[in-house]
């Protein structure tokens, strides 16, 4: 089956770490953007102990989509995940999994099918889990501290106010494509998704 004729997705995560103290930290983008998307779609979040996390539901059509906001911190984000998407029986290629990525700059972000995991902890255990890379991930970049030994601390620290700025911005852009989403459209989502923002206009000489 070709990327472009995926099923709509069934199940969408957002990784994060809970508590307060990481709240606004980088590594919680995928929370932000699950959050927006329930608002957007009138759904309630509540604790679901069998799912270990914050879930709620959609019907779009004839199908549920259920958003999932795992509560296990970051790598061990598989145990929920799996646990929702075997009671449900989701399947792998019905799950978009929305992460926070360092390889990509703030106020950019990218859809993809599959491949690597970057060492992204979360991403690594939903993959153990599910014994699979072939899942949908929506990538909110974050940018990179440029030293490998500084991103642990770089991602549990908030972004600076203009990247924040960015970051938000890329995660408007992506709930935009929600439509395109739900409706398996993948070449469109990605084409919104993975737009660059448009460049500044140079202000004038003063």
């Amino acid at each position: 089956m070709s990327v472009a004729s995926q099923p709509a997705p069934k199940l969408i995560v957002g990784l994060g770490n809970p508590g307060a103290e990481y709240t606004e930290t980088r590594h919680n983008a995928g929370f932000w953007f699950c959050e927006r998307l329930a608002q957007q779609l009138g759904v309630s979040l509540s604790h679901e102990s069998r799912f270990h996390g914050y879930a709620g539901r959609s019907r779009i059509g004839n199908s549920d989509v259920w958003i999932l906001l795992p509560q296990t911190f970051m790598n061990r984000s598989g145990q929920s995940v799996l646990a929702l998407a075997h009671f449900y029986r989701i399947l792998p290629n019905e799950i978009l999994v929305v992460h926070d990525e360092l390889d990509i700059p703030p106020g950019q972000s990218r859809l993809k099918y599959g491949g690597g995991l970057g060492g992204h902890n979360g991403l690594k255990d939903i993959t153990a889990r599910l014994s699979t890379q072939d899942y949908w991930r929506l990538r909110i970049g974050i940018g990179h501290p440029g030293d490998k030994n500084q991103v642990a601390n770089y991602v549990l620290n908030r972004a600076r106010r203009e990247e924040q700025v960015e970051i938000d911005e890329a995660i408007e852009r992506a709930l935009g494509a929600w439509p395109k989403i739900v409706a398996a459209d993948w070449n469109a989502a990605g084409q919104i998704i993975n737009a660059r923002p448009a460049a500044p206009k140079p202000g004038k000489a003063s």
